[in-house]
């Protein structure tokens, strides 16, 4: 029986992800990795940084094998213009988001098991004219399913019911039945992904003091709370809605295995704080796995050689581990 391969996106091609895909090349794994990514700019970002690699073109038809060190497999997609560390090009946008087609499409297919991306730039994206708001929108409109956003260290869970939209579109977005869908989704990838049998989800609430009995907002009384009860009737183990400023004590966090956020800044700023470096980006609801790094592109540090690998390592065993579950 071959190995499982593991599909790896270094993300912006002036950012850090091609520094921190090659660090990752210097170790060995227990199975095949294959980037994608264009092979002339993993070669000119190992000699800024002094590495020693071995860059070969994958033949998929051959039997996986485990990642033996400074051995890069490349599938290969070509940049439009040659990158500049810390210099980003809408120029180079289409070849970010082909990246990422080819990806997915390698674990549609089940060439791969897992997808682990690195970290692009959005504003660059739309600059180049191309509406994009983040990974996990893109594979859910290329892959199917119902998306949700998730981090995880090793000590926390954090999912959002919403991700990348503007503070002031949350609470029209906040409805019964996305609040539904996501804590379906939550719920049964804690139990399918994670072996957690019966999954405790911590809900947050909207508003501070979680609406403080609908003198700070009625979006708990009037949608988060009658959705929880509805699904506590179907069995499930939800508390809340919780006030966030609480939520995230060790008394409550030791009673749940995941915490349900309303929105983006409502529930990363805690786990980034504990765990950054370490985190796990997941996206749950999709036909496939993918994992990502908790950080952004760092420009600043693409070709530097001080940006660390620890976050990728991270998300690339998560991967490894959904993948053999």
């Amino acid at each position: 029986m071959s190995l499982a391969r593991i599909a790896i996106t270094p993300g912006e091609p002036a950012g850090i992800g091609p520094d921190v895909c090659l660090q990752i090349c210097q170790q060995a794994w227990p199975y095949e990795l294959i980037f994608i990514a264009d092979p002339d700019l993993l070669q000119r970002r190992a000699e800024k940084l002094g590495l020693s690699i071995d860059i070969q073109l994958v033949d998929l038809s051959q039997a996986s094998r485990t990642h033996r060190p400074s051995k890069m497999l490349v599938l290969p997609v070509k940049l439009k213009q040659a990158e500049h560390c810390g210099q980003l090009n809408p120029a180079n946008a289409h070849y970010v988001l082909e990246t990422l087609t080819v990806a997915a499409q390698l674990c549609l297919d089940q060439h791969c098991q897992a997808l682990v991306t690195g970290p692009v730039q959005k504003s660059i994206i739309n600059e180049a004219g191309i509406a994009f708001s983040g990974h996990t929108e893109f594979f859910a409109e290329y892959c199917g399913g119902y998306p949700v956003m998730m981090l995880a260290s090793n000590e926390l869970r954090v999912a959002l019911a919403c991700t990348h939209l503007p503070l002031k579109d949350v609470s029209a977005t906040i409805t019964r039945p996305l609040l539904e869908k996501v804590i379906r989704v939550l719920q049964r990838d804690l139990i399918d992904k994670f072996s957690i049998q019966q999954p405790r989800i911590a809900v947050c609430g909207l508003n501070p003091h979680a609406g403080e009995n609908g003198h700070l907002g009625d979006e708990e009384i009037n949608t988060i709370s009658p959705c929880l009860e509805e699904l506590r009737q179907q069995g499930f183990l939800l508390s809340g809605p919780l006030p966030a400023d609480t939520v995230f004590t060790p008394a409550i966090l030791s009673q749940h295995d995941a915490v349900l956020a309303m929105y983006h800044d409502q529930g990363l700023p805690t786990l980034k704080y504990s765990a950054f470096g370490d985190a796990v980006n997941i996206t749950l609801g999709l036909n496939i796995i993918r994992t990502s790094v908790d950080h952004g592109t760092a420009l600043e540090l693409a070709g530097s050689g001080k940006a660390s690998a620890t976050s990728l390592q991270s998300a690339l065993q998560m991967a490894i581990n959904l993948s053999t579950h």
